[in-house]
């Protein structure tokens, strides 16, 4: 049984990763895979009632994540229809070329806590597209972005997905984690640009901006108001877990049920069709279903390993063949430039119980941030990395040669701080 459960698991895997090459969707493929595992696996048993049970369990736990996905991702959306991240992005004026990486990376780090790095990078290289206009240079930027992004949601228990399953799951606390992490996450970011900056000299050339639409953008209405109330919302989710001792899910639904009524109240005197285009029920049409889709099929698929007990040989193999932990997870962060950070860290959780690696142990911080930053290794990497890809028409091996070795500098600085760090007084 568990020859085929690795060998589905290993094949579905590959076919995410050739996405590209093979133009089938990776949800589709994370979909099939999980349920196809989970096939696998009650056939090989007569313990049908008892896999049921199992299947009930898992689901619970993957419920959380995709419930706090969807909220997080409703409440940007809301903020962004309202035209609230412009008021950010409108205000940067400078034209230094130094000055203007430093910003872009120092932006990107700090958004991306606050909401995620994904989203963090989409709304940054949109600015980057109307602030440059050489294609070459847009891309340093860009490489810059995609760093910095990734090293700023590792330190915030909602700043990236791996981390956010990390929280949700009880492997850290939220004020431990920003604690810890916060130091090494920013070495991570001012390595790799200072590294970028050094080539930089004089101004660029900015590219033309259509005033009159900035100030329109600007002026829609309710767009501080959105802004605030949606950040607010999404950086009240962990004082209300810390409060109520509830799941963040929760915390999360609540906040989008007030953003929503802000939304709601702003455009009291709208007609229907007239407030439509700014309502919570459009919002939700817009986000992202088919990721949501996609961790869906790759939890299951992970919580499969995990319940036919694959992920536990798999540790005391690695135990045994590499022996120190911090290795190991240094060589899953690795890993996660070329496979999908998401797999990874749900398979971490699965071969080390908390019975053994408690809240906050240093394994547990360790993986948020190598899973959170050594995405950066490689542009397909990280979510965040694969959008401004697309975004900024960014080839792979351009970024291996230009940003992979400034970013593996920050990396390992980032690493070698929190390990001495942790050798210390952890």
């Amino acid at each position: 049984m568990v020859v085929y459960l690795v060998s589905v698991f290993i094949f579905g895997y590959l076919l995410i990763t050739l996405e590209e090459v093979i133009k089938i969707n990776k949800t589709a493929v994370a979909l099939y895979t999980g349920v196809v595992l989970w096939v696998v696996y009650v056939v090989s048993t007569d313990h049908t009632e008892d896999i049921s049970e199992e299947l009930t369990f898992q689901l619970g736990s993957i419920a959380e994540i995709l419930f706090f996905l969807m909220g997080a991702m409703t409440i940007i959306e809301l903020i962004d229809i309202h035209q609230g991240f412009n008021v950010i992005t409108n205000r940067i004026k400078t034209s230094n070329r130094k000055t203007l990486l430093w910003m872009v990376s120092g932006l990107a780090f700090f958004l991306s806590a606050l909401l995620d790095n994904l989203t963090c990078s989409i709304v940054m290289i949109s600015l980057l597209r109307k602030l440059i206009d050489d294609e070459e240079e847009r891309m340093i930027y860009a490489g810059a972005l995609i760093i910095s992004a990734n090293a700023g949601g590792a330190w915030s228990p909602i700043g990236d997905i791996t981390t956010t399953m990390l929280w949700i799951g009880g492997q850290i606390s939220s004020g431990a984690i920003m604690k810890t992490l916060f130091v090494p996450s920013l070495i991570c970011t001012i390595v790799p640009t200072f590294m970028l900056s050094l080539s930089m000299k004089g101004d660029l050339n900015r590219r033309k901006k259509n005033e009159k639409k900035a100030i329109k953008n600007e002026k829609v209405k309710g767009s501080w108001q959105m802004l605030i109330g949606g950040l607010g919302a999404l950086v009240f989710v962990p004082v209300f877990k810390g409060i109520t001792h509830l799941p963040p899910y929760m915390g999360m639904l609540l906040g989008l049920s007030v953003v929503w009524i802000m939304s709601e109240v702003i455009h009291f005197k709208k007609g229907e069709e007239e407030k439509k285009p700014y309502s919570a029920v459009y919002a939700l049409s817009k986000i992202d279903a088919s990721s949501v889709l996609f961790f869906l099929g790759i939890l299951m698929a992970v919580g499969v390993l995990e319940e036919a007990h694959v992920l536990n040989d798999l540790a005391a193999w690695m135990n045994e063949t590499l022996g120190n932990l911090d290795y190991i997870v240094f060589s899953l962060g690795m890993l996660s430039s070329i496979v999908d950070n998401v797999p990874l860290v749900a398979a971490a959780m699965g071969m080390y119980p908390l019975s053994e690696f408690p809240m906050d142990s240093r394994l547990w911080e360790f993986t948020a941030y190598c899973a959170g930053t050594g995405g950066s290794l490689l542009i397909i990497g990280s979510a965040a990395g694969v959008a401004v890809m697309g975004m900024a028409h960014i080839k792979f091996f351009w970024y291996f040669k230009k940003i992979t070795f400034p970013a593996f500098l920050g990396y390992l600085a980032g690493a070698e701080y929190y390990l001495i760090v942790a050798h210390f007084f952890h």
